[in-house]
């Protein structure tokens, strides 16, 4: 099966400072791919890197066999990259369709169509996004990035200052994206088995380094080599 993305000996950081080493994936369509760790272990500078908004410092990124310029978000987006920060970055003062509007490209989807992931939008639909409950607002920026009909989509800590229970809402539509769009999804959460019972492959960062990677069933099924991951053991 062909890979969409393939990140080949990956190395990304800021300046001369390399943070992340040697970041390998090969991702069919359709999958989920959980980044985990802890702070500070290199997760959003991985999706900084691969939206374009930092320059790689070295190794390759293909999306569908096709090289992906480096630190160039206007040529990440147009390969199909799409990112969703740990902020959200809306337009507070629009409302949720105009926030999904001013997303819309040409071959875009109607605005409206995103109520049928996101239907608790509809009522919020001429709503300020400023006025909008977390979660709400969460889901407003997800719908705001499939409207780009993405190729890849970053999700970064999308449960960021949710309550549990919505999270455990939202995490199960992320499958629901891959599934239906073919989209590889890369997800970095700290919500680690949530994650994990969503994602079909899972890696686990360390101070840079990938010392954890499999299938998540896997790894759900031995919690102590993924606890030992986590303090910095490579498993394997």
């Amino acid at each position: 099966m062909t890979a969409r993305l393939v990140c080949r000996d990956l190395m990304c950081g800021y300046g001369s400072i390399t943070v992340v080493r040697a970041f390998d994936v090969a991702v069919p369509a359709g999958t989920v791919v959980a980044v985990l760790g802890p702070n500070g272990a290199g997760k959003t500078t991985v999706m900084n890197t691969l939206a374009g908004l930092l320059p790689r410092i070295g190794g390759d990124v293909l999306i569908d066999s096709e090289p992906l310029p480096s630190g160039r978000p206007g040529a990440a987006s147009q390969a199909g990259v799409v990112l969703v920060p740990d902020d959200r970055a809306l337009f507070f003062g629009l409302s949720v369709q105009e926030n999904i509007e001013a997303a819309r490209r040409r071959s875009s989807p109607p605005a409206k169509a995103m109520l049928e992931l996101f239907p608790a939008l509809e009522g919020r639909w001429t709503v300020a996004a400023g006025a909008c409950s977390g979660g709400e607002q969460q889901m407003l920026a997800v719908a705001r990035a499939l409207v780009q009909q993405p190729k890849v989509l970053l999700l970064d800590e999308m449960s960021m200052g949710l309550a549990p229970v919505v999270v455990e809402d939202l995490l199960p539509r992320v499958r629901q994206i891959a599934d239906s769009t073919g989209a590889v999804v890369v997800l970095v959460e700290q919500h680690v088995q949530l994650a994990l019972d969503i994602a079909d492959e899972a890696l686990v960062l360390v101070h840079g380094d990938t010392v954890l990677r499999g299938a998540a069933r896997d790894l759900t099924a031995d919690p102590d080599r993924l606890e030992a991951a986590y303090l910095g053991a490579r498993t394997g």
